[in-house]
């Protein structure tokens, strides 16, 4: 693997970005403009139904975040010309064919112009409606190799999956960069067929509707239905089967492409460019900090031991662009990197717990009264019986009596009933869905991204732009003094 400057390669591309209104796709987006400004143009699917709408999407949703600060003061008063004259774009849908892109001429110009797609399109929801997941996280990589297929001088498609399509990772030991083929499963049951997968979820829609079901019910079968078709196979959640399904078809429909899959682990807040700790949205091991600083996170239910695999969003998106130059014009080479720490820096829950303690001892949460929020241990359930327990004599019991109450006094405390008994639901869902993740053992074997950094130390490449090698991360400050302190940024902006 030979590698040269990304900075040369880059310069006078044309580059198609999908998905480019997600967290990845704009740090992707601000580094590539703001390293290389002589990049010829980016093309930015945005699901929008005209022109005006993604032109308000664009300006809402990315260029108005406080990531292109950088890019704004670098550029100065001509920043929005600038951005006009880089960016073009592109009303489309990633789940229909030719993406969805109505404009005939524009479909043309991306067609013949384009160098390079990036694949970054995908709903993230772990129980999203199986219909939805499947269109965009499965069909949609079938219609991106389609459009891609018909770029006359594209060099490569580089197409982000998730580390987890693994599964559950319960065993110690490594998940290994190799592919998926089509009928594939993780526990063994034969059978899986993509396009069966497409009809089994419209002959329930159809049935649901010929029915009357109301779209409420609609969306709640179809969560169901995801998660019961992802657990037939192994997978422990729609959002993952759906991605393994979509690499699937990488493969199968790849042909003289030259592709790249680039599986991810948990991607964090940024490590160091535009600057460190910027961030957006709540991710999962987020949610479990901001709860413990708030004071509503009384147990955890988890191995401490457990291995957490988190990498910063721009050490991902370098990873993305190394491999990018790396693979452009080489369609024999079949390879997928995780982009991930656990072999090289592992973290566990245990460390977790330290540094929110640590920091939220040191800057304690303001509740609504104004005063701080005073932390300590949290009880940690670490198998599933003694969350079990844990619930029955917490909740359980109290509901029972109020069911009993309820019945004894003609429904007066129906609504805390209910509220009481949807909420335990909401939690055993949760619970559900994360499980795997909790007590997750197995590390990420990283062999492929190796050689990567490897040729990118005895190449060209710019490696203090470029840099995606976890041991070169102290977990400690990350968490203390970067990514916390980046979380609750976001929620109190």
């Amino acid at each position: 693997m030979e590698l040269g400057s990304i900075l040369h390669f880059l310069q006078d591309k044309t580059i198609l970005i999908t998905g480019a209104t997600g967290f990845l796709a704009k740090v992707l987006l601000e580094k590539i403009l703001r390293v290389q400004p002589n990049v010829k143009k980016l093309y930015l699917l945005l699901r929008a139904a005209d022109a005006k709408s993604a032109t308000h999407r664009l300006h809402s949703e990315i260029i108005a975040k406080d990531l292109f600060r950088i890019l704004k003061e670098k550029v100065g008063v001509n920043f929005n010309s600038f951005i006009s004259k880089k960016l073009t774009l592109v009303p489309g849908d990633i789940s229909r064919e030719d993406l969805g892109i109505e404009d005939t001429i524009l479909r043309e110009e991306i067609y013949d112009r384009t160098d390079v797609i990036i694949n970054l399109a995908a709903t993230t929801n772990f129980d999203e409606r199986y219909d939805i997941s499947l269109g965009l996280n499965t069909f949609g990589v079938k219609y991106v190799i389609n459009f891609a297929k018909k770029c006359a001088k594209l060099e490569v498609l580089v197409h982000v999956s998730t580390a987890y399509v693994c599964g559950e990772g319960g065993e110690e030991g490594l998940i290994l960069e190799k592919p998926y083929h089509l009928g594939d499963s993780l526990n063994g049951v034969s059978g899986l067929d993509i396009n069966a997968e497409d009809k089994v979820v419209r002959e329930k829609l159809t049935e649901l509707r010929q029915l009357g079901a109301t779209e409420k019910e609609i969306k709640e079968v179809m969560k169901d239905l995801g998660i019961s078709r992802a657990k037939l196979y192994g997978w422990p959640n729609t959002y993952v089967f759906t991605k393994a399904m979509g690499e699937m078809l990488v493969e199968q429909l790849k042909g003289n492409l030259s592709v790249v899959i680039i599986r991810p682990t948990i991607v964090t807040s940024t490590l160091k460019e535009p600057f460190p700790g910027w961030a957006e949205g709540v991710r999962t091991i987020d949610s479990l900090a901001v709860a413990y600083g708030k004071g509503k996170l009384t147990c955890f239910l988890g191995d401490l031991k457990a291995i957490i695999d988190a990498i910063p969003a721009d050490m991902v998106v370098n990873a993305i662009l190394v491999a990018m130059v790396a693979h452009a014009n080489r369609p024999s080479d079949d390879v997928i990197y995780n982009i991930g720490s656990s072999v090289r820096k592992p973290l566990r829950y245990s460390n977790l717990q330290d540094y929110g303690l640590r920091y939220f001892t040191a800057k304690p949460w303001i509740n609504k009264d104004g005063r701080p929020v005073k932390v300590g241990k949290v009880t940690v359930l670490n198998n599933m019986d003694s969350f079990r327990r844990y619930m029955f004599i917490r909740y359980l019991v109290v509901l029972k009596g109020l069911e009993l109450a309820n019945t004894a006094f003609c429904q007066y405390f129906q609504g805390t009933y209910l509220n009481l008994n949807r909420k335990i639901q909401i939690v055993m869902r949760l619970v559900d869905l994360y499980k795997p993740y909790l007590f997750f053992r197995a590390a990420f074997d990283d062999m492929n991204t190796e050689k990567l950094r490897m040729a990118a130390r005895e190449g060209g490449v710019e490696r203090d732009l470029f840099y995606f090698d976890p041991e070169v991360i102290d977990w400690d400050d990350y968490f203390l003094n970067i990514h916390l302190p980046g979380v609750v940024k976001y929620i109190f902006k």
